[in-house]
């Protein structure tokens, strides 16, 4: 069990940071890009997820909250085996495996299986869960490459990049997915569509 008893240790001043186990790395180094970015999209989901929970209760929002939370969680694993430099791992530290890629796949076809097909690509926007979303994808994708990036330096682990590119596919659907169920609205893209008049 985790137990923090003090926020501040000023051991960062001078531009590193320390790893799980003690080693300490710039904080520029990719490790730490990659960690980080791996927060940010937690921190984007915890939007989704304040915004959800704002929604009128129902079977639907509450399922979603549940995914959501996992999620979160299963990114919050990532984070710290991200945050283990290779041979300074502990006994018992959780590691992501390809049960936990599966699992996401299941959910994707489950939501896409409810949705029609779609013809033209999603502006991000629309209402706040939708375009939180949206924003949540972006910051996955870039995860992934810095994810990758680390993965041709050092070794993180088989399904750190593979969760990360299912999670951005996923983060898609349920844009998708809460527009057709949970009232959310999505706005299409219209290629080459004319400037509107726009003076009042």
């Amino acid at each position: 069990m985790v137990r923090i008893t003090k926020v501040y240790t000023k051991t960062g001043d001078k531009g590193e940071t320390g790893l799980v186990g003690g080693r300490r790395l710039p904080k520029d180094h990719p490790r730490i890009e990659a960690y980080g970015t791996v927060d940010e999209l937690m921190s984007l989901i915890g939007l989704v997820r304040c915004f959800n929970e704002q929604k009128e209760p129902s079977v639907r929002r509450d399922k979603f909250e549940v995914i959501l939370q996992a999620i979160q969680q299963k990114l919050f694993d990532m984070g710290s085996q991200l945050a283990t430099y290779p041979g300074d791992e502990y006994e018992g530290q959780v590691k992501l495996k390809e049960s936990d890629v599966l699992w996401l796949e299941e959910v994707i076809d489950a939501m896409n299986e409810e949705l029609s097909a779609l013809t033209s690509f999603i502006l991000p926007g629309g209402t706040p869960v939708n375009a939180f979303l949206h924003q949540a994808r972006t910051v996955c994708r870039r995860a992934e490459r810095e994810t990758l990036r680390l993965s041709r330096q050092e070794e993180i682990g088989e399904w750190v990049v593979p969760y990360l590119n299912r999670l951005s596919d996923a983060l898609f659907v349920f844009g998708r997915w809460c527009s057709a169920t949970l009232g959310e609205t999505e706005l299409l893209w219209k290629p080459g569509k004319g400037t509107p008049d726009w003076k009042w």
